[in-house]
Parts: C-alpha cells; structure tokens; sequence
C-alpha cells in the first residue's frame, strides 16, 4: 500500500500502476459520546446549543469603506445532498433564533468540510 502522493509521482514518471481505492462501508461513525477527549470535556460538547452567546459589552464590527460595492461571484455548484442538507442546516438554525433572513447585499461562501474522525 502506498501513499497517493507517491503514486501520483510514480504515474508522473511513467510507471504502469493499478490503482484501488478500498473502502468499507460496513463501519459506521462513532458516537460522539464515545470519542475520549468529548467524555472528559462533556461540558465543553453540548448536546444542542442552550441558545444565542450572551450580549456582551463590546460590538465587533467591520468597518466599510464608503461607496463600496459587493463582489459578485457566482454561487458554488453544489450536488442535491448538499443542497439538501444546506436547507436543513439553515431551517434548523432558523428555528433555532440563530439567524434570521436578511436583505444585505453582501454574503459569504457555504462550503462543506468533513470532519475528520480521531478515534
């Protein structure tokens, strides 16, 4: 088994390689219940959010430049399951009191990170 570093420098140079990517999809993620560092800090990881932080006596804010305009870029393409899980996400933070709808003009990027499991 080798690294897909090193099989891309191998296949760079010109060597014939079969290539397998082995996946089981019998295992199932652990709880998160089950991960040692969130049994020792329980306090830390919540099961669900207790509501918004409190107010707090300082206001951070950005200050803008006046008479800028928002930078279109176009929305990242996203498969359905994304999208889908997008709209739960947003419905449950709506819910929630998290957010709210608003109408600036301004926006920021939705990307999708997997979490990386340490077990």
């Amino acid at each position: 088994m080798i690294s897909s570093i090193l099989a891309r420098k191998l296949v760079g140079r010109g060597c014939l390689a079969y290539l397998v990517h082995i996946r089981d999809v019998e295992v199932e993620p652990p709880y998160i219940k089950s991960i040692p560092v969130v049994s020792i800090f329980r306090k830390v990881f919540p099961n669900d959010l207790p509501g918004m932080p409190p107010n707090r006596d300082i206001d951070l804010c950005i200050d803008l430049e006046s008479g800028t305009l928002p930078i279109y870029i176009p929305p990242y393409s996203m498969a359905p399951t994304e999208l889908r899980e997008l709209k739960a996400q947003f419905q449950d933070l709506l819910d929630k009191g998290f957010i709210h709808p608003g109408s600036s003009p301004w926006g920021a990027p939705v990307l999708f990170v997997k979490k990386m499991m340490v077990v």
